[in-house]
């Protein structure tokens, strides 16, 4: 568990949901599968969750370690309201113990200077509006661990018609699981590898909770989500484990649940893996195609075939993407393909939006109290 300093200054802090006491002057935290017990005084492993005063404290309520207004298809998804803004932001901590991560540097901090701006639920929502955002995206890192503020800005964007997304790695328990997806409108889960042995060793988690996840998502909620895979070299870049993954994709989940594949860098602890090749990418695409999922995508690579969706019934182009540039629309209103009729599914309200690849930080700080 990680001490607070007696010379720390935590700032505000939130009552947190779902945890318990344990008669030894010990909490426990029952929001993911990890269920860390606390002594006062501590935090548990996501660094943002903590026992004071012999109950769970949110540190990080309003805190943001940025935000950004960002294209929906970076998070990525390309069947929710494809060409749109989506304003983007993260706290601090992480659940997950991934010695690969991506933004390490947001969701391994340790220090709350990294929090720079302060904003309320009813901010974010009124910032998505004046920005022309059609969603706010719960991101850089797992909106598990700060949930109660994720549900309050859920809350105040849907009073003015804003979507959320959560990008998640799907570790959560089945309570707070379901008031968290109550409130969400889309999600892509990263689903990271499909062996225990790579969760227990990379990530300190296990598999078959996020499975529990991405089912519950598909059978349960009318959440719309999307799946990306990281692909590692030497640790699940085998085609028998792409067999696997997609195989179970279909059978649990159905074809039309878009899985993107995703290319890795060296970064945080594992700066000696070199980058993914362009070619696995491609071939773990080709392998899911191959076994009935409609829509295979790559990415963190210049693939323009691979970030492109195609009609499942005709093979048109329906929607032609060159890294996030939408090139081509051939969707109808609601949905369909123009030259055959299928239906795609997806999120589809009126034309596209023509957001591209732009990226534009937002700033709290002279306005947040």
């Amino acid at each position: 568990m990680n001490e607070i300093k007696s010379n720390e200054v935590l700032g505000e802090t939130f009552p947190g949901r779902y945890w318990r006491e344990l008669g030894d002057g010990r909490i426990q935290c029952d929001v993911c599968p990890r269920e860390c017990k606390i002594h006062e005084g501590q935090r548990g492993l996501c660094f943002v969750r903590a026992n004071v005063g012999g109950a769970m404290v949110l540190t990080t309520y309003g805190r943001s370690s940025g935000f950004c207004v960002d294209p929906i298809e970076k998070k990525p998804l390309n069947h929710f309201l494809p060409g749109t803004p989506v304003l983007s932001f993260g706290t601090a901590g992480c659940n997950l113990t991934r010695k690969f991560c991506q933004n390490w540097n947001i969701s391994k901090a340790r220090q709350f200077d990294k929090l720079a701006d302060r904003a309320t639920p009813e901010m974010i929502a009124a910032a998505a509006e004046q920005t022309g955002c059609r969603s706010v995206a719960f991101t850089y890192n797992d909106p598990v661990i700060f949930l109660e503020y994720a549900v309050d800005v859920a809350q105040a964007c849907r009073e003015r018609g804003i979507k959320t997304v959560a990008v998640t790695a799907g570790y959560i328990s089945e309570a707070p699981r379901a008031e968290f997806y109550r409130h969400m409108d889309a999600a892509n889960v990263d689903l990271k590898a499909f062996t225990e042995d790579f969760y227990k060793g990379l990530c300190s988690s296990r598999l078959a909770s996020v499975l529990d996840t991405l089912k519950y998502l598909k059978h349960e909620t009318d959440v719309w989500f999307e799946i990306t895979n990281l692909v590692i070299p030497g640790h699940n870049d085998g085609d028998a484990e792409f067999e696997e993954m997609t195989q179970w994709v279909v059978e649990n989940l159905g074809p039309d649940v878009p899985l993107h594949f995703s290319c890795f860098h060296p970064d945080w602890k594992m700066t000696a893996t070199p980058n993914t090749p362009p070619d696995t990418v491609k071939r773990a695409r080709r392998i899911a195609l191959k076994n009935g999922v409609h829509h295979a995508y790559t990415g963190n690579t210049h693939d323009a075939e691979g970030g492109s969706t195609y009609c499942h019934g005709c093979g048109a182009v329906l929607i032609g993407r060159d890294w996030y540039e939408l090139s081509t629309w051939n969707l109808t209103g609601d949905g369909k393909c123009a030259k055959c009729g299928t239906a795609c599914a997806g999120v589809f309200h009126g034309p596209p939006g023509r957001w591209g690849r732009k990226r534009v930080p937002v700033s709290f700080s002279k306005t947040a109290a």
